[in-house]
């Protein structure tokens, strides 16, 4: 999956997470992807509310070692 624009939020906690996630979804077109990488294991159920929540749809979730990696779509 090819991304637009990716930030690391990692050894933040949250809400800085979602909030930086917001922000950068905020400058992207509709359509882009933004991947978020993170280190807080609640992201993963904040990422989903976030996603329902404000329309943009979760494209992905993993976890690698200790990285939470979510991939949104800008709605």
């Amino acid at each position: 999956m090819e991304v637009d624009r990716e930030i690391d939020t990692r050894g933040l906690n949250c809400p800085l997470p979602i909030l930086k996630a917001k922000k950068s979804l905020n400058d992207m077109a509709s359509g882009q992807l933004l991947k978020v990488v993170s280190t807080d294991p609640g992201s993963v159920r904040d990422f989903q509310a976030f996603a329902r929540q404000t329309g943009n749809e979760l494209m992905e979730q993993q976890t690698v070692g200790t990285d939470f990696i979510h991939v949104l779509k800008r709605r």
